[in-house]
């Protein structure tokens, strides 16, 4: 069972990951629900800095192919990339 304060945490990721495109919101809000909390603190950490990108720089990474110029955020775009979304 997930702890109160983690599924508050979830929720307001949720309302991070809505964006102005849906397709990123579909694969982000996807991401959340399936990998996020297997993810490590670092990862993590990531998730929360991508989602404070602007929508364009996120499409770019995690739907168009393009890799981040930061490796820091190599393996969670990665990771998103391989999201499956139903």
């Amino acid at each position: 069972m997930i702890p109160d304060e983690e599924l508050k945490n979830i929720e307001r990721l949720r309302w991070q990951c809505r964006r102005g495109m849906l397709e990123l919101d579909v694969l982000l809000e996807a991401f959340l629900d399936q990998q996020y909390t297997s993810l490590s603190p670092r990862l993590q950490r990531h998730f929360l800095q991508l989602l404070e990108l602007p929508d364009p720089i996120i499409h770019a990474w995690c739907v168009g192919g393009e890799n981040p110029d930061d490796e820091e955020f190599v393996e969670l775009v990665n990771s998103i990339r391989t999201t499956s979304v139903a």
